[in-house]
C-alpha cells in the first residue's frame, strides 16, 4: 500500500494554508507540518543527503553505517549506496571495526571536509528560501530552539541547517510518539486524523481533507487505513446520498482518548525540556510564521 503520508512519494499535505489550531497547539503535529513544508520546498536530492551524512561524520556522530542510518533516518540499503558513492569520491573511508568485524567504522577524509565546506553555500541558500518569512534573527532563534528539542544546544556543522534541524526534530518526535502508542497498534500520526473525524463526524471525506490540509488522494488512503483498523466507518452522508460520511467507531473513540493522552504526555516532556512553556510557545510562533503564505506573513 502507498504511504498515506507521502513520505518519499510526493507531497501529501498542502502548505501555505490555514491549519487547525486545536492540532497545531501540539508541537509533534506542528513539526510534521514543518517537515512537509521542508520536503515540498527544499532540494531533497543527492546533495542535501550527502551534506547531512558528511556533517554528521564531521560532528563525530554515526561511527558505523547502522548508527548513521538510524541517526539520519535513512533506509539502511540506501545508506550503503550513499556511502559507496561518497567513498568512491574520496570523501569517506570505511575500516573494519576491531570490536565487531561485521561492521565498519566510518571516517571523514580531508577531501570530505573540503566538500562539506563547498556544500555550505547551497545549504544556506535552501535555508534562506525555506525561512523567507523570518528575519535573520528569527531564523537563528528557530535553529536554537530546534536544537533544544534535539538535545544538542550547541551548534555544530550538522546542526547549522534549518532544513536538517526540522527534519531531525520531526523524526525524533515521531519516534518518541510512536513508542508511546505502539502497544495498541497505532502511530502518533493517527492522532490528527482521528481527532478530525471525532470533531467533524459524521462528515464527508472532502471536509476531512480540508480540515487536515491534505490532498484528497492522501485523505482517501488515510481513511482506508483507519477503516481497515476498525477505527472509522463510512456511512452515507444524509445531505448527499452519493457521498460517504465518516464517523468514529466505538474502538476509534477509545483509541482517540488513548492517543490524546499520549500526545499530551509528549507535549509535557517537550515543555519540560524548554524549562517552561514560554520558549516552547516561541517555537510555535516561529514555525507558524515560517509556514504562513508569504503574502500573509508580516513584513521583514
Amino acid at each position: 500500500m502507498a504511504d498515506p503520508y507521502g513520505n518519499g512519494s510526493g507531497p501529501a499535505e498542502l502548505t501555505g494554508v490555514a491549519l487547525a489550531p486545536e492540532l497545531t497547539r501540539y508541537l509533534p503535529y506542528l513539526m510534521r507540518r514543518a517537515f512537509s513544508y521542508v520536503a515540498s520546498r527544499a532540494d531533497r536530492g543527492t546533495q542535501a543527503r550527502d551534506h547531512a551524512v558528511l556533517a554528521a561524520l564531521a560532528d563525530g556522530h554515526g561511527t558505523s553505517q547502522r548508527d548513521l542510518a538510524e541517526r539520519l533516518e535513512i533506509n539502511p540499503t540506501i545508506m550503503v549506496k550513499v556511502l559507496d558513492r561518497l567513498q568512491a569520491e574520496g570523501y569517506v573511508t570505511r575500516t573494519r571495526n576491531p570490536a565487531n568485524r561485521r561492521s565498519y567504522v566510518l571516517s571523514l577524509t580531508g577531501a570530505g571536509g573540503a566538500a562539506l565546506t563547498r556544500m555550505e553555500s547551497s545549504v544556506l541558500e535552501r535555508d534562506r528560501l525555506l525561512t523567507a518569512n523570518l528575519t535573520s534573527a528569527e531564523r537563528d532563534r528557530l535553529n536554537e530552539l530546534l536544537r533544544v528539542v534535539l538535545g544538542e544546544p550547541e551548534p555544530t556543522p550538522g546542526t547549522a541547517s534549518t532544513e536538517h534541524l526540522i527534519t531531525q526534530a520531526f523524526y525524533l518526535l515521531r519516534r518518541r510518539g510512536d513508542a508511546l502508542v505502539c502497544d495498541v497498534g497505532l502511530r502518533v500520526r493517527d492522532f490528527g486524523a482521528l481527532s478530525a473525524v471525532g470533531k467533524l463526524g459524521p462528515c464527508p471525506q472532502q471536509q476531512f481533507a480540508r480540515y487536515l490540509a491534505l490532498t484528497e488522494p492522501t485523505a482517501a488512503l488515510i481513511v482506508d487505513e483507519l477503516v481497515g483498523k476498525g477505527l472509522v466507518t463510512r456511512g452515507q452522508d444524509p445531505d448527499d446520498r452519493r457521498r460517504y460520511a465518516l464517523e468514529l467507531t466505538g474502538l476509534g473513540r477509545e483509541r482517540l482518548v488513548y492517543l490524546t493522552d499520549a500526545v499530551d504526555r509528549l507535549q509535557a516532556e517537550i515543555v519540560a525540556a524548554f524549562g517552561g512553556p514560554a520558549a516552547e510557545a516561541e517555537l510555535h510562533t516561529l514555525i507558524h510564521k515560517m509556514l504562513a503564505d508569504p503574502g500573509a506573513a508580516p513584513g521583514r
